[in-house]
């Protein structure tokens, strides 16, 4: 299915059997991006000695689109002794990887030349920040991993023309279809160990472990490497949200198929868009407030007390002062959650303060539904909150996101913060 309905959809990747960039590419065009996007980001590439091709292949029961990059033995001659004092990072053969004529070493390629073939390319800003953002991911793991400057990193098998291909075809993939959120279920990665430049490494790979740091992980069962550093640095540099499929009202479905015939089920990843189902609002009245007031705990445990609080299941927790009996200045701490959560919350309550007393009572509440946009700023990436209300929208950019790129970039919260909202206006 292709057209404005496809575009700017909610997009779910569902990937059961692991990820990588081949299995991206082929997902996403089997989902509904024409081929032509592809191929004309790869061509404004301008970089010879490839040819790449689509293919429709049966993986266990199901069939899927497989994504094909054809390498001529005379590029891996060219590049073979290019930069030999390189750091050879991800030394290791990808399970998902693609089958080429040929075998042995791939090229050495420097993250600076990387970053200066994608950034001279004509390709589109979209495109270009997008690829820019999984290579950037790529190498600032491999330079912790190895001990070296990010500008010293050179990339082995990543760094080769068909993962700067699959990197490329995948963002121009995903800057067409501009999703509106991306969630992705938790990555199974494999187990074993295998053979590398850098001697016997674990499976997962370092690299692929890094870059899902913060990301639900699973071993996923199968004896071999189910998520590539590639894969896992389009999901880290692509995913706003991990978590099972979302309500969806579903436009379309891809499946982009691996190399290697899994025993267990079918080596193929499932991209799945579609609209956000309608969130009615709530108004249930089955929410609890607990409340104590403190006027003995010091207030250096207070701060700490809220996070307890919100561990415990609370939905959302405060502190405000009061003046108590005698006179004594004091704290009100209250949560508010559901039902279900008002013991464990009484508990963190009792755990983390002085008092000897905790009130409850029944609320009712009205919430609008909200939804998560994503925008791109000139500081990065940062999801911006919006509740549809009933004479309009709020919108407020998620406050962590922004201080983060503003301390990564060294300007002002305040400035990051105004260009998310700028941004998504604009939208």
């Amino acid at each position: 299915m292709t057209g404005p309905s496809l575009r700017g959809a909610a997009l779910h990747l569902d990937c059961h059997a692991g990820i990588a960039g081949d299995m991206t590419v082929a997902a996403l065009v089997d989902l509904g991006v024409p081929e032509a996007v592809v191929r004309e980001a790869l061509a404004a590439l301008r970089v010879d000695g490839y040819a790449v091709r689509f293919e429709r292949v049966q993986r266990g029961a199901l069939m899927g689109l497989k994504f094909h990059v054809e390498i001529a033995p005379v590029e891996r001659a060219a590049h073979e002794h290019e930069h030999a004092p390189a750091i050879h990072v991800h030394g290791h053969p990808h399970e998902h990887r693609h089958q080429h004529a040929h075998h042995g070493a791939h090229a050495h390629r420097h993250y600076a030349e990387i970053r200066s073939l994608i950034e001279r390319a004509p390709l589109g800003d979209g495109v270009r920040r997008r690829a820019l953002a999984i290579f950037d991911r790529l190498a600032a793991v491999e330079a912790r991993l190895h001990g070296v400057p990010v500008a010293e990193v050179a990339f082995h098998e990543v760094g080769a023309i068909d993962s700067i291909v699959d990197v490329v075809a995948s963002a121009a993939a995903l800057d067409w279809l501009a999703p509106a959120r991306v969630t992705c279920r938790p990555v199974p990665l494999g187990h074993g160990s295998v053979s590398t430049a850098h001697g016997l490494l674990p499976i997962p790979a370092p690299a692929t472990l890094e870059l899902l740091r913060g990301a639900p992980v699973e071993d996923g069962g199968s004896p071999f490497e189910l998520t590539t550093p590639t894969g896992a640095a389009i999901l880290a540099a692509t995913v706003d949200e991990y978590r099972a499929l979302p309500p969806l009202v579903v436009h379309a479905t891809g499946w982009g198929a691996g190399d290697r015939e899994l025993p267990d089920r079918p080596n193929l990843l499932r991209a799945i868009a579609g609209a956000p189902a309608p969130a009615a609002a709530d108004a249930s009245g089955d929410c609890v407030v607990l409340e104590a007031n403190v006027d003995d705990t010091t207030p250096e445990l207070l701060a700490p007390l809220l996070q307890e609080l919100l561990a415990a299941g609370a939905r959302d927790a405060w502190l405000q002062p009061v003046l108590m009996k005698k006179g004594r200045p004091g704290h009100l701490v209250a949560a508010l959650c559901d039902p279900a959560r008002a013991d464990a919350v009484e508990r963190a309550i009792f755990r983390g303060s002085s008092t000897i007393g905790v009130r409850r009572h029944a609320v009712a509440r009205t919430v609008l539904p909200r939804r998560l946009v994503p925008v791109e700023t000139p500081f990065g990436r940062v999801n911006v909150k919006v509740a549809d209300g009933p004479d309009g929208e709020n919108a407020a950019p998620e406050f962590e996101e922004c201080r983060a790129l503003a301390e990564a970039g060294g300007v002002p919260l305040k400035r990051v913060w105004a260009e998310a909202l700028a941004a998504y206006y604009r939208r």
